[in-house]
């Protein structure tokens, strides 16, 4: 078994494990760090299989914009407390550390690794100007209807998350 094939099962399964976390939190704050865990990982992937291009778009759309509005709705939503406990801390956030800590260690190797030292995969390069023009000029309308769609869960959550002023008497 090679490197790159190491690299790739322990990326699916870090990926795996943070987006089974992200969705089985109630926390909505872990959720979050959880799907951020699991966006680079995705990212981390994307390079690994010779595709940079989109590992840098998931960074920057996904792990960047995306996840900065979820957080912008979770502090509009009221959140209860976390207890103060240490022992309560570190059993809430030791798998998010656990995660990152494996997602920090692929990226040092991947970066640290000889480039094209046995690589079984070749880079698809592609500039940002034809990934661009490929994009919207066969999936354009895929890509509004996903732009839609967020927008629309944008808009439910700012409904769900104002409050309701209770007229006096």
């Amino acid at each position: 078994m090679s490197l790159y094939a190491v690299i790739f099962y322990t990326l699916g399964t870090v990926i795996l494990v943070s987006t089974a976390l992200a969705i089985t939190r109630r926390n909505v704050m872990h959720a979050v760090v959880y799907l951020v865990i699991s966006f680079i990982a995705t990212a981390l992937l994307f390079y690994l299989l010779g595709a940079p291009l989109l590992a840098a778009l998931e960074v920057i759309i996904y792990a960047g914009a995306i996840m900065v509005l979820f957080l912008f709705l979770v502090m509009m939503l009221e959140i209860g407390k976390s207890p103060k406990t240490a022992r309560a801390f570190l059993r809430q956030w030791l798998p998010a550390l656990g995660l990152g800590a494996v997602s920090l260690a692929v990226t040092v190797i991947l970066l640290l690794a000889e480039s094209g030292a046995g690589s079984p995969l070749q880079s698809a390069m592609a500039s940002p100007l034809a990934f661009g023009r490929f994009l919207f000029e066969r999936y354009w309308f895929s890509v509004e209807i996903a732009s839609y769609l967020l927008f629309v869960a944008l808009v439910g959550a700012l409904y769900l998350g104002r409050r309701e002023e209770k007229p006096e008497r």
